[in-house]
């Protein structure tokens, strides 16, 4: 990360002192229990992230943004970018880096705590997208936009999902015809994350030497967005056309030899996140009905204290934690570019999307009638999780990898 970023960092945290950007109550677990020990700058920029958040985008605003029927405020994007949001993957002598030195770490704890409130914002395809850049050395260079990304003045999409299509990245059945001194895309993407609100579109591509990941402008002419529906309160998705889009040599984001392993990195990337989010979703729902189950009160005594809930929390938080490992197992994979990186994203996914969709629908029973209902928050994390177990791989097609992994 930058100096001017990490000052920016130090200045937010003397601002957000405790009590003042919110309150935990006494039952809080805080997704405090790690297996890799946390160094003090990660501390450090996880602790003003959290303050952020809490302060920035809180489940009222959540609500707000829902109402309105808008995904996220660019000037707030700008302000996270602004304490380090789009620096993480980024080297620093591309005007990036991470307190740490760990970026994937502080990427995936900033989405543990944006996960804790089901918060709004880009981190994930922007970062996603960042990913890609980064890496393609290979091919032609991509500064400015990475520039742009890392200010957050401009926002990016990996538009890698086609309609009907299962997860497979690296199969794009998209064309990209060469003509002349560039490429012709033709083909439909969807489930594409934030394409209303996009700038920049990174696009999977099927070309005669094999597929290669292009960049293009929403701007472009024969680029057509339409938004779709989206169980999320504040995800907004689109499906993207591309008809006959003219691009240049330029666009192209690294070469055919590179783009299979450019589209592993983001792949993972991509799960990683949305994994955490998930982890910090199902701390706050955990400890809200943890905190519901010892305020409710039936038969003159707690529901808290009934023998057969505690083993529903037990079973509930031996859950949470196990998914916390896998999520921290296969962490720590992608950031030291393991061979088994793969293989350990893929049981994370597996693991987790299958238990937090069961996770919080066991806290709505455990709330009974009130879990049901549009007032209580409940309904925003469960849709968050739902969301996040389909995209980039379900639980299902991840088995699958992973017994294609092991030779089964």
């Amino acid at each position: 990360m930058t100096w001017r970023a990490f000052k920016r960092i130090l200045f937010y945290g003397e601002l957000c002192e405790p009590g003042v950007a919110g309150t935990k109550n006494n039952f809080d677990t805080g997704g405090s229990v790690m297996t890799v020990d946390t160094a003090a700058e990660q501390k450090l920029f996880r602790d003003t992230t959290a303050d952020f958040i809490a302060s920035e985008t809180p489940l009222a605003i959540v609500r707000a943004l829902n109402a309105s029927g808008e995904s996220f405020n660019r000037e707030w994007w700008q302000r996270a970018t602004e304490i380090g949001w789009a620096t993480l993957l980024v080297p620093e002598e591309l005007g990036g880096g991470s307190v740490s030195g760990e970026g994937v770490r502080d990427l995936v704890g900033v989405a543990t705590e944006l996960g804790k409130s089901v918060g709004p914002g880009p981190l994930h395809p922007v970062n996603v997208v960042l990913a890609g850049l980064v890496d393609a050395t290979d091919g032609p260079d991509h500064g400015e936009l990475i520039d742009a990304l890392v200010s957050g003045t401009s926002i990016a999409t990996w538009a890698v999902y086609e309609p009907g299509s299962p997860w497979n990245p690296a199969a794009p059945g998209l064309t990209a015809s060469a003509s002349g001194a560039g490429y012709v895309l033709s083909g439909v993407k969807d489930r594409v994350e934030a394409a209303p609100q996009a700038d920049v579109f990174l696009v999977t591509a099927a070309t005669e030497n094999g597929p290669l990941q292009f960049i293009v402008t929403t701007s472009s002419p024969g680029v057509t967005v339409e938004p779709s529906g989206s169980l999320d309160a504040v995800k907004q998705y689109g499906t993207v056309t591309f008809d006959n889009v003219e691009v240049s040599a330029d666009a192209v984001v690294g070469s055919t030899a590179s783009t299979a392993a450019l589209i592993e990195r983001q792949g993972q990337i991509a799960n990683l996140l949305q994994l955490a989010e998930t982890v910090g979703a199902l701390d706050t729902v955990f400890n809200f009905t943890v905190q519901w189950a010892f305020d409710r009160y039936s038969f003159g005594r707690p529901l808290a204290s009934y023998q057969a809930l505690k083993h529903r929390f037990a079973d509930m938080k031996l859950w949470i934690e196990a998914s916390r490992a896998t999520l921290d197992g296969a962490t720590q994979a992608v950031q030291d570019r393991a061979d088994n990186a793969p293989y350990l994203v893929s049981v994370a996914k597996s693991y987790v999307g299958q238990r937090s969709v069961e996770i919080v629908q066991d806290a709505v029973q455990l709330h009974g009638g009130i879990g049901v209902t549009w007032e209580h928050d409940l309904h925003l994390f469960l849709r968050r999780v739902t969301v996040n177990r389909q995209l980039f791989g379900t639980p299902g097609e991840h088995r699958r990898l992973i017994a294609s992994q092991l030779g089964l």
